[in-house]
């Protein structure tokens, strides 16, 4: 069965362009010059039931545009799109019953309420039974680890604390679709990983159909079996997560701190070389080489530090984009 379908879905926007100087200001209120820009170009999508898809892309590719028009939050300048068998942009009650969408950055509780009392007034307007509703808030604020901070104000919460009860708030209706757009930002590794491991007890146990954005990998590994990779409006890649991972080759940044430092030049790799007298060093590596270079330096200088992290999300995706531009380039043609 199929949850959500687009034909041929656009938005597009109306800007004005401002001259500067307060004369040409004053001559834009009669004469403006217009400029259109198109923030999702035609889309045509098919999501199953109980799919889960990463929606990845860098900042301002259209994700969070996609997000809105299946909620309904906007409306389609050309196409169109049914959710549940709904269309979004009428956003009928029973529609909105079914759905829901979490804005890592926007907050849908009240901000000097605490969340129980928010959580009461949600279920008054999705009609929920009282008691039901109580105990299904005690239930994931179980699961999340956050139930003595349910009667806290809202805006006396850590960001991470905020955002676990967001998303009580979102699947307090128990929605058959899923937007989670950013859950993850801005958190500490600890409250990153707890929301992660929630979120895949929860869909591997309700199948809701999820369409998932954010700028870390680990989210879209561990929660998605499908991805969607936009930029500039278009998708541009649409497959399994590991297809994906496969052709994007895994880069990670290395740094570490010799306790002495080498005393002549150090040739690691044909493109790392670490100079004489060099303490410090970051640099960026496939996943594959690291292990290497680590075995290779800790044999000239014992290490004091190192430290490992994965490369900017926005990063591995350029770097998809470069390897299929190169890959469907004709042979004989210059790429850029």
């Amino acid at each position: 069965m199929v949850s959500i379908e687009t034909q041929e879905l656009t938005r597009s926007y109306e800007t004005y362009k401002k001259a500067e100087g307060l004369w040409k200001s004053i001559e834009g209120l009669w004469a403006r010059e217009t400029l259109q820009k198109t923030a999702l170009h035609p889309t045509t999508l098919r999501i199953e039931s109980g799919q889960i898809v990463g929606l990845v892309g860098s900042n301002g590719a259209g994700k969070t545009t996609l997000l809105k028009l299946l909620s309904g939050l906007i409306h389609p300048t050309s196409g169109s799109a049914k959710v549940l068998g709904f269309e979004p942009a009428s956003r009928k009650p029973d529609f909105l019953k079914r759905i829901s969408i979490l804005l890592g950055q926007k907050n849908q509780l009240w901000w000097d309420l605490p969340a129980a009392d928010s959580y009461d007034l949600l279920g008054k307007i999705y009609e929920l039974d009282r008691n039901k509703t109580k105990k299904r808030v005690a239930d994931l604020a179980q699961m999340l680890g956050c139930t003595a901070q349910l009667n806290v104000q809202l805006r006396r919460l850590s960001l991470g604390e905020r955002m676990k009860m967001e998303i009580i708030g979102a699947l307090l209706h128990e929605p058959e679709v899923l937007f989670l757009d950013e859950p993850t930002i801005g958190l500490d590794i600890i409250s990153q990983t707890t929301i992660r491991e929630f979120l895949a007890d929860y869909v591997k146990e309700r199948r809701p159909t999820v369409i998932l954005t954010s700028h870390y990998m680990d989210d879209i590994s561990l929660l998605a079996d499908r991805l969607l990779l936009i930029s500039q409006g278009q998708i541009v890649f649409d497959g399994a997560v590991d297809d994906f991972m496969a052709r994007a080759e895994s880069r990670q940044t290395l740094s570490f701190k010799f306790m002495q430092p080498p005393e002549v030049d150090l040739d690691v790799l044909p493109n790392l070389k670490i100079a004489a007298g060099t303490r410090a060093v970051s640099t960026e590596l496939p996943a594959s080489e690291i292990g290497e270079v680590l075995k290779t330096v800790m044999q000239v200088s014992p290490i004091q530090e190192i430290k490992i992290e994965e490369v900017e999300f926005e990063d591995v995706i350029r770097q998809f984009m470069q390897q299929d531009t190169q890959l469907r380039a004709p042979r004989g043609a210059a790429t850029t």
